[in-house]
């Protein structure tokens, strides 16, 4: 395991996952949403995120945390593991809102309020983005793919690393 990506619905906890994992391994760790999005709330270009992107998969070894649909498949493409956090869509729900109000090194600001527009994304994540995802993995045939269903095993595997 050197080259990982760390992916699930937002809440699921996709970047304590990826933090506990970097404690237990060493690997660089990565946040995409660090890579995308400026302190005040605007995005970078598309051009300054694929580069950033593309940097880090240059190189041999590195967690990666984030979905980021347009670049799934050529994160997948680079790494050796996948963690798919494949949680019940009320779990991300509470792991948005225990975030809430808390600095956090994923994301370049602290998220004071609830989004209306990303609370939906959450609600529709397991019937929109869910499928996609497996599909994308059921190609992962020389790779490792882990998918935990709920945070227990996730802590469990981390335990025994």
């Amino acid at each position: 395991m050197k080259r990982v990506i760390v992916i699930g619905c937002p809440g699921s906890g996709k970047s304590t996952f990826a933090r506990e994992l970097h404690k237990k391994t060493g690997l660089p760790l990565y946040y995409l949403d660090m890579m995308y999005w400026n302190s005040d709330r605007t995005t970078v270009a598309k051009e300054i995120f694929l580069s950033r992107l593309s940097e880090v998969l240059r190189e041999n070894e590195w967690i990666i945390d984030g979905n980021y649909a347009s670049t799934m498949e050529m994160r997948v493409d680079r790494c050796d593991t996948v963690f798919f956090l494949d949680y019940p869509t009320e779990v991300c729900l509470e792991g948005i809102e225990a975030r809430r109000g808390k600095d956090r090194p994923d994301m370049p600001w602290v998220e004071t309020e609830a989004d209306g527009e990303f609370i939906e994304f959450i609600k529709s994540y397991n019937t929109e983005n869910r499928p996609k995802v497996l599909e994308i993995l059921e190609k992962c045939i020389c790779k490792s793919v882990i998918i935990f269903k709920n945070r227990d095993e996730a802590a469990k595997y981390l335990k025994n690393l």
